[in-house]
């Protein structure tokens, strides 16, 4: 199809937001409910919630082999089962890679949800402030450039955003992990209680272990549509008590609310169109993924949500005299500075004792040691690195007992499975990627996809500080489980892969200046003011905290000034 034969829809709406996922969502309830007439866009096919989560309520027994996957029954998804995350209850939510394909040049693991609510369905919840010491440590350090922003500036939208969230957890007036607006935190069992009381006063860097923050509800707090977490740990497969938060179940509903959204699904966004006469972007074209039809919509404020590398591709791809290399790209650091948290190693051990004491339901949580590395003070500052990590882990007792198949009948076999194991206790680290300007995704327009878009060739990898960080993050999780006096202890280090913790951020960054940043500190494109990106693309810095509370912040923020700014200039 020629650029000729594309369709001009006759509504002009005040904004569009591409994409419906953690940001996209959040981008369209503060938008409706400023009284904009919204068009929200996305790629992949209707998700209602309930009724479009097909495995929410299917047991193991309910499926083939019980869900285990046969190598030879894999189709499309060769690269997104790398990463461990996909199973047959949830692989339906993930793209397939066969129709989505992607090129790698040093191993990238990037695994996308094409659906309306898209990840923020699989997400994992963990909910996180980044601190100044975060916002400020590119300055004081020397990599990648400054935060245009302080703590300070998205306070507030971080107190907006946990209040309708739902997270629980607990507060510890940490400087570097801010207190936050929680519910009702999850209980620790014995286990993890035991190793939390272990690590105090052990180590001189004041370490210490807390139940995780997440986006599951608890406590008395009413939040329309949704109930509290059931736990179920079903939380991947989409949640019928909306007991986590999802766009499909907080988010979205609340922009339809308003009415003043119209979603529109199976609408793949791929250029935002520039108007050389106003210097601002006039709309955004899509293809049609079913019919493949081109249509044109137009609109005041665009909102590009559609992950940090979707959202990177459409700019890469929204060429014109004015921005050759891509909208907004003059700095050239457009698809540069691509970060992903490193993860994947740690420790785990065997705890005795504890035999009399078991735990009820499945908490869909687990425990957080805050990062205690180079905090700003000699007793936490290391020579190895720079920056830090945290720790999330969980303590358990297995159900199951190995037995030879032609051994375990008998009359004892019923009472021997049903008797709890030892208990066993393990943390992973997730570490800060610094911002390297030759971690990149680019256009290949050699390899097109099914839709004659350009695919992307993703050119990412962890370098020495993340590798040494690797070694410290092993060794003091052994260190910390030794402490406790537990058995069996394992570390386990590997080759981390860019992509398979995902939480992909940069490519859009943030900055001060249009000659080293692509937006500024509204999270709009520097030359392009009606233009804004806020989910991963627009990240200055990773932190090691889980991002996803902040891109719900800085859309909360940019998608209010942007309301302020178009009712401003509709009435002057």
């Amino acid at each position: 199809m020629t650029e000729d034969t594309i369709k001009e829809h006759p509504t002009t709406y005040d904004a569009i937001v591409i994409g419906t996922g953690i940001s996209g969502g959040w981008a369209a309830k503060e938008l409706c409910e400023n009284g904009l007439k919204t068009l929200v866009l996305d790629r992949g096919r209707m998700v209602k919630h309930i009724e479009d989560y097909p495995t929410m309520h299917t047991d193991p027994w309910d499926l083939k082999h019980r869900g285990k996957v046969n190598p030879d029954e894999v189709k499309g998804q060769t690269k997104e089962r790398r990463s461990g995350f996909i199973n047959s209850y949830s692989g339906h939510w993930f793209a397939n890679y066969e129709d989505h394909p992607y090129n790698e040049s040093k191993g990238f693991d990037w695994l996308r949800g094409y659906h309306v609510g898209g990840r923020s369905i699989m997400w994992g919840r963990q909910s996180y402030r980044l601190s100044d010491m975060d916002f400020e440590a590119n300055k004081k350090d020397g990599h990648g450039v400054d935060w245009p922003i302080r703590y300070n500036d998205i306070a507030p939208w971080y107190d907006k955003v946990e209040t309708f969230i739902g997270v629980s957890g607990q507060n510890l007036g940490l400087s570097h992990l801010p207190d936050g607006k929680l519910s009702d935190p999850m209980e620790l069992n014995c286990a993890e209680k035991d190793l939390q009381e272990s690590l105090k006063g052990k180590f001189d860097d004041n370490r210490l272990l807390m139940i995780g923050r997440v986006a599951n509800k608890t406590g008395n707090a009413m939040h329309e549509g949704r109930s509290n977490c059931q736990f179920r740990s079903r939380c991947v497969r989409g949640c019928p008590f909306g007991g986590y938060f999802s766009s499909n179940s907080s988010t979205l509903p609340a922009a339809e609310r308003t009415g003043n959204m119209h979603l529109r699904a199976n609408s793949i966004a791929y250029e935002i169109v520039y108007d050389e006469k106003t210097g601002l972007a006039s709309g955004v074209k899509i293809i049609d993924a079913e019919t493949h039809e081109k249509i044109f919509f137009k609109a005041s404020i665009i909102f590009n949500c559609a992950s940090a590398i979707g959202s990177t591709s459409i700019l890469l791809q929204s060429k014109s005299k004015r921005f050759p290399n891509g909208m907004g790209n003059d700095s050239g650091e457009l698809g540069h500075n691509l970060m992903d948290h490193h993860y994947g190693v740690g420790a785990s051990a065997e705890i005795e004792g504890f035999e009399d004491s078991y735990y009820k339901g499945k908490r869909p949580n687990g425990f957080y040691i805050p990062r205690f590395r180079n905090l700003g003070d000699a007793k936490t500052e290391t020579k190895e690195f720079i920056r830090g990590y945290g720790y999330q882990g969980g303590a358990s007792r297995s159900n199951w007992k190995k037995s030879v198949a032609e051994l375990s009948f008998g009359k004892d076999l019923k009472d021997e499975i049903l008797k709890p194991g030892t208990w066993t206790i393990g943390m992973t680290g997730f570490g800060e990627c610094l911002p390297y300007h030759e971690n990149k995704v680019s256009l290949n327009y050699d390899i097109l996809d099914k839709w004659g878009l350009p695919t992307l060739d993703m050119d990412a990898e962890f370098k020495e500080n993340e590798l040494k960080m690797q070694q410290d993050m092993m060794n003091q999780a052994v260190a910390m489980l030794k402490a406790a006096g537990y058995k069996n202890v394992k570390g386990r280090i590997g080759k981390p892969i860019p992509g398979s913790c995902i939480h992909e951020m940069g490519t859009a960054r943030m900055g001060h200046s249009p000659k080293t940043s692509v937006l500024n500190k509204h999270n709009q494109i520097h030359a392009v003011p009606n233009v804004y990106v806020t989910d991963g693309a627009c990240m200055t810095s990773s932190a090691c905290q889980n991002p996803s509370l902040t891109y719900m912040a800085l859309t909360a923020r940019a998608a209010n000034h942007a309301a302020a700014e178009f009712k401003k200039n509709k009435t002057s």
